[in-house]
């Protein structure tokens, strides 16, 4: 069923009220019934009291000693607030009954040996009917007395009640769902305006946000919650545009290159050995731009949920042993010193191979960044349970630190540094240390070096 809200909220409340009604009208009746009808069976009773004292018995029989107001009309016409008497033995013979009785004969039941009240009818009229043991002395049981009065007008007040239940009941619906309707039309207005506000908002107006209702109550939330979600969203969208134009700067920096030097392959024959060198440099460019490729792609794997860490123990020696012979070269263009200090028996919980990218990630950046003939030190550290990566290059200005992790972000802001990279490593390194739970802090000082600490979870 494809309601409006407001009328949902209608219908709910509709139904829920419904439920409420109904249980009322449901003790009202029980209330107004159960009243009719006590009333009744008090009359009975004080009538059962009359009889039972002019009644006599000897061991096994009823001894009637007739009264004058027997004969009264309430005893001996139907008409007129009727009360019907009837007294039977053990064996079912009527040993007496009221005049108005005429030939009539009510049943009754002859094991039941307690006060009983039922209702029954009687020359077309409801009556409400008592039955009583009658006994002797000695407590035996020895006949029946059966008395009832009209219940006509108590049934006349209970159908009229239920008639008036039953067709109020609709009619109480209706306009409760109707007031409902316009209650939660009501109600639910700002929310139409947050609709009419937020559906305006295209990428040009991204800045925009909704006004704050006055009161600060769910709606007040919901207004708050959404111009939080617009407020990242714009972020989002800052982050992915300049995300766009540096990834572009970035591809476009080795293809000018290329280009350039081809343009100047072509103007003039060259000597072999002139011709190698050009090509040289292009194929150096063609790498770069290959590794940044590579990087952008791991960058939207991490980014898209694709890459997903494993957890297996590693042993941290053995990994940084392997890693090591990979950089013997770059070292030894720098004249590095490298320093290994990692026990045999650390092992840490992690994904091996994202381990690796990020260290080679970060050795490779404290030899870009280190200075000529200088020290490396890769040092695991016990009691905290983190290994540090520290140089001592030229290090890194405080107001630089909070964002070296982000995509494209050099220290040097005019790109010209004759340092290359991409501005891409320290923030896979980031993005893999934190799907595995991994701390990752970088501390410097300017003319002493820099250390990365990694602290593993335990």
């Amino acid at each position: 069923m494809n309601l409006k809200f407001r009328n949902r909220i209608a219908l709910y409340t509709t139904l829920a009220v419904a439920l409420m009604t109904a249980l009322v009208f449901v003790i009202i009746y029980t209330v107004v019934h159960h009243t009719a009808y006590a009333h009744l069976d008090k009359d009975i009773l004080q009538e059962k009291e009359e009889v039972i004292n002019n009644l006599d018995w000897n061991s096994d029989s009823i001894i009637i000693h007739k009264m004058p107001e027997w004969d009264e009309a309430e005893h001996s016409k139907v008409e007129v607030n009727p009360t019907f008497l009837q007294i039977v033995d053990l064996k079912g013979k009527v040993i007496f009954h009221s005049t108005n009785l005429l030939h009539d004969q009510f049943l009754y039941g002859p094991d039941i040996d307690d006060d009983f009240f039922f209702n029954g009818e009687l020359s077309l009229q409801k009556i409400r009917l008592g039955q009583f043991p009658i006994k002797n002395d000695a407590g035996k049981l020895i006949g029946h007395l059966t008395i009832a009065i009209s219940r006509q007008e108590s049934y006349t007040v209970l159908h009229n009640l239920v008639l008036v239940l039953i067709l109020a009941f609709p009619f109480v619906l209706i306009i409760l769902f109707i007031a409902s309707s316009l209650a939660a039309a009501k109600a639910i207005q700002p929310v139409m305006q947050l609709i009419r506000t937020a559906s305006g908002i295209t990428d040009a107006t991204i800045g925009t946000r909704l006004n704050l209702p006055p009161h600060k109550d769910e709606f007040y939330d919901l207004t708050q919650t959404i111009n939080d979600l617009l407020g990242r969203i714009e972020e989002s969208m800052l982050r992915q545009k300049q995300f766009t134009s540096d990834a572009s700067h970035e591809i476009r920096t080795p293809l000018a290159a290329i280009r350039g030097t081809l343009e100047v392959l072509i103007r003039k024959q060259r000597e072999p050995a002139a011709y190698q060198a050009k090509i040289s440099g292009i194929i150096q460019q063609v790498d770069r731009l290959d590794r940044l490729l590579d990087q952008l792609l791991e960058l939207a794997r991490i980014e898209s949920g694709i890459t997903k860490p494993k957890h297996e123990p590693v042993q941290l020696a053995a990994l940084l042993t392997a890693l090591d012979i990979k950089w013997d070269d770059a070292v030894e263009a720098k004249g590095i010193t490298l320093s290994i200090s990692i026990p045999e028996e650390v092992i840490v919980n992690c994904d091996k191979l994202f381990l690796e990218i990020i260290l080679d990630n970060l050795v490779h950046n404290a030899i870009k960044y280190g200075k000529e003939q200088g020290h490396i030190f890769i040092q695991w550290h016990e009691g905290p349970g983190s290994l540090s990566i520290r140089d001592d290059g030229h290090g890194i200005p405080e107001e630089h630190l909070p964002n070296i992790f982000s995509r494209f972000y050099r220290v040097d802001p005019s790109r010209s540094s004759s340092i290359k990279g991409s501005g891409l490593g320290l923030s896979i390194v980031k993005k893999l240390a934190d799907l595995q739970s991994i701390s990752l802090v970088a501390q410097s000082m300017p003319g002493e070096g820099t250390v990365f600490t990694m602290s593993f979870p335990r």
